[in-house]
């Protein structure tokens, strides 16, 4: 593709509709987050030199989006919204629209040139989700248990009582659907065995690397360091060499691993 042809697409993904963004000729548009509204979307975008369509990982409205546009053979780049919040101060954008969220991601687009990459396939995806909502469910059980421990109410203990007993047991249905989804790829299933095979590496930790690691064995030691954030960043300047500590990286892997 020529590049100085190529047309970067910003989009803001909410719940009811798209707003997009078009660089750089500035053209702006809406469509409705709907099967039309999408294709309808992927209608105008094809029949444009498009450079990486780029998004935003908004919480899930974006995973009706992503998947419509990889299909038709778009590339497509979905980005962590911090990025694009630091991208936009760095300008001195404060103000904040739907519109001008868009109009942020498509000069983020132009002028960082991020690589378009692959969606996860649709069974990975799935065990994500799972593993997601596992970590969702530890955490609402971890607060309702400080809740309990912070009651004097009888009555009110009891109700916290009963929640925690429904979050653990739908822990275990959530664990076990987790098993059934790794059981069914003897890939997984010998990645698995594999990871664990490592000391401290339980079955948290192996089913979170396997959902969201799937660069685990296709890249170095260095890059997966960085990828997950355990790798130590440099902080010098001049003649002083400062402290390193890790940052950045895929936050929930992060955690898991520490």
């Amino acid at each position: 593709m020529d590049e100085s042809s190529s047309v970067f697409v910003g989009i803001d993904v909410s719940k009811d509709r798209l707003d997009v963004h078009l660089r750089p000729t500035g053209k702006a548009f809406c469509v409705s987050r709907d099967g039309k509204g999408l294709d309808d979307l992927i209608s105008r975008l094809i029949e444009v030199p498009v450079a990486p369509v780029v998004l935003e990982a908004t919480g899930g409205f974006e995973t009706t989006v992503a998947p419509a546009l990889a299909g038709a053979g778009l590339p497509l780049c979905v980005v962590n919204p911090r990025l694009i919040r630091d991208f936009a101060r760095a300008m001195g954008r404060l103000a904040k629209t739907d519109a001008l969220d868009a109009e942020a991601i498509a000069l983020f687009a132009e002028r960082i040139r991020p690589e378009a990459r692959p969606l996860l396939d649709p069974e990975r995806a799935r065990l994500a989700e799972f593993v997601r909502r596992r970590r969702q469910v530890i955490e609402m059980i971890g607060m309702e248990t400080n809740r309990r421990r912070r009651t004097t109410d009888k009555r009110l203990a009891k109700r916290l009582d009963r929640h925690v007993a429904f979050l653990e047991k739908e822990l275990d249905e959530i664990d076990r659907d987790i098993g059934e989804a790794i059981k069914s790829s003897p890939v997984w299933c010998k990645t698995e065995a594999l990871l664990k095979s490592v000391p401290r590496i339980g079955d948290a930790t192996a089913r979170t690397l396997l959902a969201e690691v799937p660069e685990l064995g296709t890249v170095d030691r260095h890059q997966i360091a960085a990828l997950v954030g355990v790798a130590p960043v440099n902080r010098d300047s001049g003649l002083m060499r400062g402290h390193r500590a890790i940052a950045g990286g895929r936050t929930s892997v992060r955690n898991v691993l520490y």
